[in-house]
């Protein structure tokens, strides 16, 4: 009895000074103080599993160099150095103080000529995909999140195969996490057909728990450095079938032109991260004609640059917008400062529009959402609910001349720790048909009104309210 007695207390006194010295690390790591807070109450209120997502989720691994800084640096320059801005600003005056505040950020150029293509439905979006894929000639370049090993990434698999057996270069990135669910026989079939596959900060331990925090997020396809894809349509059945409940709501954006060569940067980045190998060849960023009048800026966020480009560019959109700001987003879990933004603007006399799905594929995430609809609605903001399925799309409008389409959702997760990509795209057509999407999501959608959303039960207003205290950790 007494061993038995000794071995609860030793193990009591462990436990304690792993949760002490969990604080000592959060606190002088001199992260900001929310998201300290929210670790040092996870690990202190939820027992043991507090500790358990503390050691999977909450290492901040970028100080010990997961992918060194300096070359990222030198990576996303030197792909651009030959780049300079192809589109002209003349019309864009509004967006002068964005565009300038991206290159300085993040060494993007504008660059225009483009032809861009939305697609509100998978079926689509690879339908167009698998055509320009048949015609590629000398690469092919896939980075997806979740690359699974199902119908139509089978069909996918398939259709590579066949270019790399012409000789067509062939590189695929997936994320070890995102496509967990994966056979891996499904990805060594794609090197045995000559495709080089690479996964994204491997899963593996002792790195497990430095790696899975910072996940590669992003969804892109480049063609002969002429053809783009970039959104939030992955690779899986279930974006084209969607679920018993529902249809699965997405937005994807094809481009044809100079812009590309943006989209170009960050996979050939992404695979030095992965391969050690180094491409900067002028054969990847070949001289295009114009293909359009749309010019944009592609972004490449992550947790291992010195500012946090995508949110900064967001806020200085949402500053700079005068009349309307429609917003669709899976999650809703928005830094203070975002926040902060989007209620002054309504309160300015901004149209805000923030759209979510009714229904969530991550219950808790949906909670902590939530937690912020009330502050919204009393600024002002209007929140809609879509109800015809599970709305996954990832767009931003504002006004008449500038939309947001990417990988990034409108969370904390997304602007701080996750590798994503987004298109700023500067043309009113395009914007115009976004807008047109928006409407029309609208009609699927429900209004919410304060009065109601005031009235709900005390209870779930509590769960919503206690689930925002871990947002920055979701």
């Amino acid at each position: 009895m007494q061993l038995n007695d000794t071995l609860l207390l030793i193990i009591e006194i462990l436990y304690i000074l792993t949760v002490v010295s969990i604080v000592v690390v959060v606190i002088s790591e001199n992260r900001s103080p929310i998201k300290a807070i929210a670790w040092i109450l996870a690990v202190m209120f939820l027992p043991v599993i507090g500790i358990i997502w503390y050691l999977f989720f909450g290492q901040d691994t970028t100080k010990k160099r997961v992918i060194s800084k300096r070359m990222y640096s030198k990576l996303k320059r030197r792909p651009l150095d030959e780049m300079r801005d192809t589109a002209d600003v003349n019309g864009l005056e509004k967006h002068d103080n964005l565009i300038k505040l991206l290159k300085n950020l993040d060494y993007t150029p504008l660059l225009g000529g483009n032809d861009v293509q939305v697609f509100t439905h998978a079926r689509d979006k690879f339908d167009q995909l698998f055509i320009d894929i048949e015609q590629a000639k000398h690469h092919i370049h896939v980075e997806y999140y979740v690359l699974l090993d199902d119908t139509i990434g089978t069909q996918l698999q398939q259709t590579l195969i066949k270019k790399a057996k012409e000789g067509v270069e062939v590189r695929v990135i997936y994320d070890s996490f995102g496509s967990r669910k994966a056979k891996k026989r499904f990805f060594e079939e794609f090197r045995k057909a000559g495709i080089e596959a690479e996964s994204f900060l491997k899963l593996a331990l002792p790195s497990l728990t430095s790696r899975l925090n910072y996940r590669m997020h992003r969804k892109i396809v480049v063609i002969d450095g002429r053809i783009g894809y970039v959104g939030g349509i992955n690779v899986a059945d279930r974006y084209l079938k969607g679920f018993s409940w529902g249809i699965w709501r997405d937005t994807h954006v094809r481009v044809e032109g100079k812009g590309v060569q943006g989209l170009q940067s960050v996979f050939l980045i992404d695979w030095y991260f992965v391969s050690q190998t180094l491409i900067t060849s002028r054969d990847y960023f070949p001289m295009l004609d114009n293909y359009g009048d749309s010019p944009m800026q592609v972004v490449n966020s992550g947790p291992l640059s010195k500012h946090n480009e995508l949110a900064h560019g967001i806020l200085q959109a949402i500053y700079d917008a005068k009349e309307t700001i429609f917003i669709q987003t899976p999650y809703f879990l928005p830094p203070d400062g975002m926040i902060d933004a989007l209620q002054s603007a309504a309160i300015r006399g901004v149209d805000v529009r923030i759209m979510l799905s009714k229904r969530s594929d991550v219950h808790l995430v949906q909670m902590a959402s939530r937690s912020f609809i009330k502050q919204m609605l009393r600024s002002g903001v209007k929140i809609y609910f879509y109800t015809k399925g599970f709305l996954h799309s990832k767009m931003m409008t504002f006004d008449t001349l500038l939309t947001l389409i990417g990988s990034a959702n409108f969370d904390s997760r997304s602007f701080d720790q996750n590798f994503e990509v987004e298109a700023f795209i500067y043309d009113k057509e395009v914007t115009r048909q976004a807008n047109e999407i928006f409407i029309e999501d609208q009609r699927d959608s429900e209004l919410v009104l304060f009065k109601e959303w005031a009235k709900r039960p005390v209870g779930v207003r509590f769960k919503e309210s206690l689930m925002r205290l871990f947002a920055p950790l979701l």
